[in-house]
């Protein structure tokens, strides 16, 4: 007997759903933002230019950036696409312009200059201090309407820009000055979106980045769409966020894979004096479908949190090794309120701890005191920044509140979930709904109130309770 092809088609669909994890509730649940994330034009012109026509040479040894730059400006004055013969590009920085598209194929390799002097200064922000700092290697500035698609990978070569901080950590840390390293250390970050809209990554990989890979500051409809991270090949490099998004609105991540040394996908919004100055938000953000290997954290909210972080969906993500899965971090000095947070769907296998909440997070780095010896009127005007002090003291106070976590699976965790307010700032309207983990110890809560637990099971293998102190309205 011949059966016609659409009797299969059910049987399909059932083998499909076993493959198929378990997704949010369908699109008409979400609020109405999301509709409006990501980038909302792409450019229209389709010439190409090609950068071998303006002397781009791909061995790998010849500096392009002349060449490039002179290839993306041509593009910019009637819109086009720039391309690149199959290659490996020397470049410094590069600043694409309006209407421009870069496409980056496959086996083409843009390589990063590792001569400082490659990379112009610019005013920018940099871990939530708006301060002069080297241009990244790839910039989007104060543009609209700008594309970087293909295949190809951008490595930034970080190596000696990451020996560069760890030889001034072993100066500075016996001086008192933790807290300024990062700042002084002047490393280039791969990819820096600042002030622009309508911005579109996609597909690239993006790999040995110096400092932060993917830097989108005070920007608005901005998509990254399937990306790759890989930021330890051939070493450790430090401080190598994946993805920042800082004080930007109606962003859309998604489709990305992130292995780095420090937070993978990351929600920022200014430091201590300097970024209640500022006083711009992080909003209306969607992470999805996404993976974290090596790294900090999968989905971290701070520490920068002084301009407020709100309005964010992170969903189906998952993390595999990732030394914390969910973070809201903060610092006492910081101010600014995380609020209506939803994580949900979220898949976690060895990882350091699950859940991390903390308004006193990593004090060496994140108070800064001037040691003796020093003379205010010389310093450097970031030193100054950064030692300018939050007045009233109440105002650096950070608040976490209104936060859902759900639909969680975590196996083989050092630590469950580690949660502590402040007496000042008590974790407030936080829940956890259908979550399972399985962890060495459960850990604990201090400092909350108003949780709703729903469906949580923690199997600790000490055999421990969850330690709940200083909090009201929270049961296991």
């Amino acid at each position: 007997m011949k059966l016609h092809p659409t009797y299969f088609l059910p049987l399909l669909l059932l083998a499909l759903s076993a493959f198929i994890r378990p997704t949010t509730p369908a699109a008409d649940s979400d609020p109405a933002w999301v509709k409006g994330v990501g980038a909302k034009t792409l450019p229209t012109a389709k010439t190409v230019f090609a950068a071998a026509k303006y002397g781009a040479v791909g061995d790998g040894k010849t500096l392009n950036t002349s060449a490039l730059q002179k290839t993306i400006d041509a593009a910019a004055k009637k819109g086009g696409v720039v391309t690149l013969a199959p290659g490996q590009y020397l470049t410094g920085s590069l600043f694409l312009k309006k209407g421009v598209t870069l496409h980056l194929d496959k086996g083409v390799t843009l390589l990063g200059s590792q001569d400082l002097k490659d990379y112009p200064e610019i005013p920018t922000r940099v871990a939530g201090i708006e301060m002069v700092w080297p241009a990244a290697l790839l910039n989007i500035l104060d543009q609209d309407n700008v594309v970087i698609t293909g295949e190809g990978t951008v490595d930034g070569q970080g190596k000696p820009f990451w020996d560069k901080y760890w030889a001034m950590r072993k100066e500075y840390d016996p001086k008192g000055l933790r807290w300024i390293v990062d700042y002084d250390a002047k490393r280039p970050r791969l990819l820096l979106i600042s002030n622009a809209s309508n911005v579109t990554l996609k597909a690239v990989t993006l790999q040995r980045s110096g400092f932060w890979t993917v830097h989108v500051l005070y920007s608005k409809n901005v998509t990254v769409d399937g990306i790759t991270v890989r930021n330890n090949l051939g070493g450790h490099g430090p401080s190598t966020d994946g993805i920042d998004i800082d004080s930007s609105s109606y962003v859309l991540v998604q489709n990305s894979d992130i292995d780095c040394n420090d937070d993978n996908f990351c929600l920022k919004s200014g430091r201590d004096a300097d970024g209640l100055r500022v006083n711009r938000p992080a909003e209306y953000i969607l992470i999805q479908n996404c993976v974290a290997g090596a790294g900090d954290g999968l989905f971290t909210c701070g520490s920068e949190t002084s301009g407020g972080i709100r309005h964010v969906i992170a969903r189906n993500l998952r993390a595999k090794g990732t030394k914390v899965g969910i973070r809201i971090k903060s610092a006492l000095t910081r101010g600014g309120t995380v609020e209506d947070i939803r994580v949900d769907n979220i898949e976690m296998d060895g990882v350091g701890t699950a859940i991390l909440l903390t308004m006193n997070w990593n004090p060496a780095y994140s108070y800064s005191t001037l040691p003796a010896g020093y003379t205010q009127e010389t310093l450097p005007a970031h030193w100054k920044a950064m030692l300018t002090k939050v007045e009233p003291a109440e105002k650096g106070i950070p608040h976490f509140k209104d936060v859902v976590i759900s639909n969680v699976r975590v196996q083989n965790a050092k630590v469950a979930i580690s949660a502590e307010g402040q007496p000042n700032s008590l974790l407030e309207n936080m829940t956890l709904d259908n979550v399972t983990m399985t962890a060495e110890t459960a850990g604990g809560i201090n400092y909350a109130k108003d949780w709703t637990i729903k469906n949580v099971t923690i199997k600790a293998k000490d055999d421990e309770p969850m330690a709940v102190q200083n909090s009201a309205q929270i049961k296991f």
